[in-house]
């Protein structure tokens, strides 16, 4: 019997698999390697290459390898450029989970995992708590609000157990840092190892609570051995909100560089974001314990052995109109 971790090669998904191990799990991972790395897959893990659209592959994994809990954090996850790709936001983060969830529900699996994200509230509803209605405001955020109620639906129909995770801001080794869409700290660390400025929509006062992946991945690791939280949503991620003008500031102290900053036409976005945690709390006694400093120092020294990553350009932007300039290849 095995756990499958769908978005094993990126760098959460590496995180929770590593996780898994160390508690003695068998690991089956599947990435289709657009975001991630090879060299992030646990050596402990049999990995897939391929995507989660490939039913057929589900398939053959599922029955080879007797799948009974599901990790799915297979997702391209980029809130403001999901604007400007929605056919592929849809495709890859509802019909593939869609696929997943097919699988699973003929599986009889134990727990369906799932990584949503704090996007799904939308704006003005700070704190952040599960019990609030959701109100997305992006397609990366509806798309991701599609997948939990259809885990519901799938729970009703068919006894599926699943429980959701929505983290927010997440960062840490082993982060794609060439990815010029999301991810600001990868942004960041990838700019100052250039010696180019960090640059900042807006005027940086938008904040969000940066979460170090360390807080993140080995609790939703472990919450599968604790039936009384299935079937329940939880944020997941740090308590400060921190402004994008501040990180910027200590992003530049923990490489040891200059804080240099050029601002850039702002873009529509939930300018504050702040997740309530106290139900993640009560039921698996989840409390933060990294601070952003901390967590940054330990990136940074990742970052300056790996280097700079040549930041990539997606070739498949479907609308153009209000494109940033700095998102156009």
């Amino acid at each position: 019997m095995a756990v499958l971790v769908t978005g094993v090669a990126g760098f959460i998904g590496s995180h929770v698999a590593q996780s898994l191990v160390e508690a003695g799990r068998e690991v089956v991972g599947l990435d289709d390697l657009s975001g991630g790395f090879p060299a992030n897959v646990p050596p402990s893990v049999v990995f897939y290459q391929g995507s989660i659209l490939d039913d057929a592959l589900l398939r053959r994994i599922f029955r080879d390898h007797r799948i009974e809990y599901v990790y799915h954090l297979a997702a391209y996850a980029a809130e403001g450029l999901s604007h400007f790709i929605r056919r592929f936001n849809y495709t890859n983060n509802v019909t593939g989970s869609m696929n997943l969830i097919n699988e699973a529900i003929t599986a009889e699996v134990k727990c369906f995992v799932f990584t949503s994200s704090i996007a799904v509230y939308g704006a003005g509803q700070v704190p952040m708590r599960e019990d609030r209605t959701p109100e997305p405001e992006d397609p990366y955020g509806i798309a991701k609000y599609a997948v939990e109620l259809d885990l519901r639906a799938a729970r009703t129909m068919f006894g599926l157990d699943w429980m959701v995770f929505r983290p927010h801001n997440v960062y840490g080794e082993r982060q794609n840092l060439g990815d010029r869409y999301r991810n600001v700290i990868g942004i960041f660390m990838n700019q100052l190892l250039q010696g180019q400025p960090m640059t900042i929509f807006g005027d940086g006062q938008q904040t969000r609570a940066f979460s170090y992946v360390g807080d993140v991945a080995p609790l939703m690791a472990r919450a599968i051995d604790e039936p009384a939280a299935y079937n329940q949503v939880f944020n997941i991620g740090a308590d400060q909100a921190t402004s994008v003008n501040d990180l910027a500031e200590l992003v530049a102290a923990a490489i040891g560089a200059p804080a240099v900053i050029t601002h850039l036409e702002a873009r529509k976005e939930v300018v504050h974001a702040l997740a309530d945690h106290d139900k993640l709390e009560r039921a698996l006694g989840y409390r933060a314990r990294w601070s952003l400093a901390d967590g940054l120092q330990r990136m940074a020294e990742w970052a300056k052995r790996t280097g700079p990553s040549r930041p990539t350009s997606r070739q498949d932007i479907e609308v153009m109109r209000n494109l940033p300039p700095s998102w156009r290849a």
